[in-house]
C-alpha cells in the first residue's frame, strides 16, 4: 500500500510512503523488544544525554522540520516553529527530571524495608494524530523512553513525512534504531499490533471513535491504555473579567492551528451583562485575522489539514444555523480553507454545542445565573479542560472545582506543559500524560517488601 502526502494549501501530492507488510511490522516489533533489553539497563543520565542531544538537533533543524509540518498539514510556519521548540523543551525537561520523578517511593510499614519501584513495561505502541504531528509524538515518547521503555509509532497517514523526520532525528543523535521506530501502516494493522504479545501498552491521542475502537482491542488483549480524545472546552467570561484580555485569549485559544486543537476553547459562556461588549471585541479581533498561505508571514490562519475536515465544519455550521444559531461572522469554505467563524446560540441542543467543532468556529452562549452556567458547562460529553476569566480569584477557583474536566486555567489560555499532567474525563478519555503522573503511566509500580 502506498500512502500520499498532500499539501492542503494547494492540493499538491508531494510525498509517497510505502506501507509496511505484516512481516515488516513483526521484524520491527522484534527489534523493539531486543532494544528494550539493552535500553532499560541504561542509566537515566545516559538516556538523558541522548535526549539533550536530540533537543539541540531539533533546534538546529527547526526551519527544515517546521516546513515539513506546514507543507504536510497546513499549520502556519510560526506555529510549526513553536511546535519544534516545544518538543526540544520536552526533551530537556524529562532528560533532567525523570530520575527524580521515578525515584523509589519509600513506605513505612512493619517491614525492615518497603518501597515502590517504578520500572519500564516494555514496548509502548503510540497511535498519534495529525494536528500536532511532532508534539503529540514527543509528548508521549519522551517520558515513555526516559522511563526505560521502547516505542513503536503509528502516525496519522497524512503526516507520514513528519513521522519519518522524527525517526530520522532520533537516529541522527545516536539512539539505537530499535528504541524508536515508525510503523507505516493503516488501521487494519492496528489490531494485530495491539494483540502482539510483546506489545505492553497502547497510548492513543485522537478522535472519540478511534479511542473507543482501540480501547476495545486493548481490553480484549488485556493491555494497559491511555486515551486523550476530543474536547469541547468551556471558556467562561465572568462579569468582572478583563474583557480585552479575555477577548485576546479567546482568539488565541480558538483560532490557533486553524482551530484544530483538542484543548482549544470551543464553547464561550459569557455573562449577560458583558456579552455585547465581549462579542464586539471578539468579532473585531477575529475579523483582523488573515486567512491564507501558511508559508506567508502575514498569515494568521492556514487551511485545515484535509478537505473532509473542512467539509465537516461547513456541514456542522450550516446545521447549527438551521437550528437557530445567530451568525456574527459568516463561514466561508474554499477547498481546505475554512474562514474563522463566530456564532451565538440560545439552546444547548444545538449541534454546535453538542458536538466538537474541529476548526476555527467559536460558539457563544449567554448565561446569567451561576447554577445554569455550571449545568451547561458540564452538559458536554467531553471533559478535557476549561478556562475561567474573572477578577475574583477565589470565586473562580470555587467555580473550577465544580467543572467536570481534567484541568482548569484561570485568566490564562489552556495549554500543555511538561510539568503538569494533561488528560480528561468522560468521552475525553482516561489516564494522563506529562509530569510525574504521566511518566508513571508507562511504568510498573512494583512493591519491594523486605521482612
Amino acid at each position: 500500500m502506498i500512502f500520499e502526502s498532500i499539501n492542503p494549501c494547494d492540493g499538491e501530492v508531494f510525498g509517497f510512503h510505502k506501507g509496511d507488510s505484516k512481516a515488516d511490522i513483526d521484524a520491527k516489533i522484534l527489534k523493539s523488544q531486543q532494544a528494550f533489553e539493552k535500553w532499560r539497563e541504561l542509566s537515566f543520565e545516559t538516556r538523558g544525554a541522548l535526549f539533550l542531544h536530540l533537543a539541540a538537533h531539533l533546534r538546529g533543524k527547526k526551519e527544515e522540520l517546521a516546513s515539513i509540518i506546514t507543507k504536510e498539514m497546513g499549520k502556519i510556519l510560526a506555529e510549526s516553529r513553536s511546535e519544534i521548540e516545544k518538543c526540544a523543551v520536552q526533551c530537556e525537561y524529562f532528560a533532567r527530571h525523570s530520575e527524580n520523578l521515578l525515584h523509589p517511593n519509600l513506605i513505612q510499614t512493619e517491614a525492615n524495608e518497603s518501597y515502590i519501584n517504578f520500572e519500564p513495561l516494555g514496548i509502548i505502541f503510540g497511535i498519534m494524530p495529525w494536528n500536532f504531528p511532532f508534539w503529540q509524538v514527543f509528548r508521549y515518547a519522551v517520558p515513555a523512553l526516559m522511563a526505560g521503555n521502547t516505542t513503536l509509532l503509528k502516525h496519522a497517514p497524512n503526516v507520514f513525512g513528519c513521522a519519518k523526520a522524527i525517526e530520522n532525528a532520533f537516529r541522527a543523535v545516536g539512539f539505537d534504531e530499535g528504541v524508536f521506530q515508525n510503523l507505516i501502516c493503516g488501521v487494519p494493522m492496528v489490531e494485530k499490533i495491539i494483540a502482539h504479545p510483546k506489545v505492553a501498552m497502547v497510548t492513543l491521542t485522537g478522535s472519540e471513535r478511534a479511542g473507543a475502537a482501540v480501547a476495545s482491542l486493548a481490553g480484549e488483549n488485556i493491555k494497559k491504555i491511555v486515551l486523550e480524545l476530543g474536547g469541547s472546552d468551556a471558556f467562561i467570561v465572568m462579569p468582572d473579567a478583563d474583557l480585552v484580555k479575555a477577548a485576546n485569549a479567546a482568539v488565541a485559544s480558538r483560532m490557533m492551528n486553524a482551530g484544530q486543537v483538542c484543548i482549544a476553547a470551543k464553547r464561550f459562556f459569557v455573562h449577560q451583562s458583558v456579552k455585547s461588549e465581549f462579542i464586539s471585541l471578539f468579532k473585531q479581533k477575529i475579523e483582523a485575522l488573515k486567512l491564507g498561505n501558511p508559508t506567508e508571514p502575514e498569515t494568521n490562519v492556514g487551511p485545515l489539514a484535509r478537505i473532509d475536515l473542512a467539509d465537516q465544519c461547513t456541514l456542522q455550521v450550516r446545521k447549527g444555523i438551521e437550528q437557530g444559531a445567530k451568525v456574527w461572522i459568516e463561514p466561508q469554505q474554499k477547498d481546505c480553507f475554512f474562514s474563522p467563524t463566530l456564532v451565538e446560540i440560545s439552546e444547548t441542543d444545538n449541534v454546535l454545542f453538542q458536538e466538537e467543532t474541529f476548526g476555527p468556529v467559536a460558539v457563544v452562549k449567554e448565561f446569567q445565573q451561576k447554577i445554569d452556567l455550571i449545568k451547561w458547562a458540564n452538559e458536554s460529553n467531553y471533559g478535557l479542560s476549561a478556562a475561567i476569566w474573572s477578577a475574583n480569584l477565589e470565586e473562580a477557583k470555587a467555580l473550577g472545582k465544580q467543572l467536570e474536566v481534567g484541568s482548569v486555567f484561570i485568566n490564562a489560555v489552556v495549554k500543555s506543559d511538561s510539568r503538569l499532567p494533561i488528560g480528561g474525563l468522560k468521552r475525553s478519555g482516561f489516564g494522563r500524560e506529562l509530569s510525574e503522573i504521566g511518566i508513571k503511566e508507562y511504568c510498573n509500580a512494583k512493591v519491594i517488601y523486605v521482612s
